[in-house]
C-alpha cells in the first residue's frame, strides 16, 4: 500500500495535467462570433435605452436576463449571434413572464445594423466573461490536486503520530528496564 498509492497517484496526476487532444482549443464554427465590437456594443447599450428594460448590469427586470442569458421559449441557443440580431432588430414578444414586448431596435430606431451586431458582441462577452463551470479537464485536475494534499497531508500526520508512538515506547522500555 505504501508504494501503491503514491503510483496511483502520480498516474492519476499525470494523467489529468496531460494535454489531450480533447482539451484543446477549437476553433468556434463559423457564423459563431459577431462580427461586432463588445467595448462599443456596451456602450450602446448605456445610451440607447436598453438598460432600462435589461437591467444596467444585464440582470433583468422588465426584459429578460441578460447575463446569464434566460434561456426562452423556442429558442434553442439564446447565445446564438444570428438569433441576438434577429431578435434585437426585429424584437420579441409573447414570451410568458413579460408584461411587455421588446420593440424592434429596443424601441431607438436610430439603431444600425452594426450597432445591432456590437450588441450581440457585448451580450455574447459579457455572458463568456461571467463564471463558467470547470471543463471535464479542469475538474478532474482540480480533483486529483486536493485529493493529492489531502493523501499528503494524512501521511505527514500518520508519519508524525508514528514518530511520537515510537519514541513514547522507547521512553516506556527505558523506564521498565530501570534506565533513564
Amino acid at each position: 500500500m505504501a508504494v501503491l498509492v503514491p503510483v496511483l497517484l502520480i498516474g492519476f496526476g499525470a494523467t489529468a495535467l496531460a494535454d489531450t487532444a480533447s482539451g484543446a482549443a477549437t476553433n468556434p464554427p463559423p457564423g459563431a462570433t459577431p462580427q461586432g465590437d463588445a467595448t462599443k456594443g456596451g456602450q450602446i447599450y448605456s445610451q440607447s435605452g436598453c438598460a432600462g428594460c435589461h437591467g444596467a448590469a444585464l440582470e433583468g427586470g422588465v426584459g429578460a436576463k441578460l447575463n446569464p442569458i434566460q434561456k426562452l421559449p423556442g429558442v434553442a441557443d439564446p447565445l446564438d449571434p444570428a438569433y441576438l440580431v434577429q431578435t434585437i432588430t426585429n424584437g420579441r414578444s409573447g414570451d410568458p413572464g413579460f408584461s411587455a414586448a421588446m420593440p424592434p431596435k429596443g424601441g431607438s430606431p436610430t439603431l444600425t445594423a452594426q450597432d445591432i451586431q456590437d450588441l450581440a458582441a457585448f451580450i455574447i462577452q459579457s455572458n463568456k466573461a461571467a463564471n463558467q463551470p470547470l471543463s471535464p479537464t479542469d475538474l478532474a485536475r482540480s480533483t486529483v490536486f486536493w485529493v493529492s494534499v489531502g493523501v499528503a497531508g494524512m501521511v505527514i500526520v500518520a508519519w508524525l503520530l508514528a514518530v511520537y508512538n515510537m519514541r513514547w515506547i522507547a521512553r516506556r522500555a527505558r523506564a521498565r528496564s530501570g534506565g533513564t
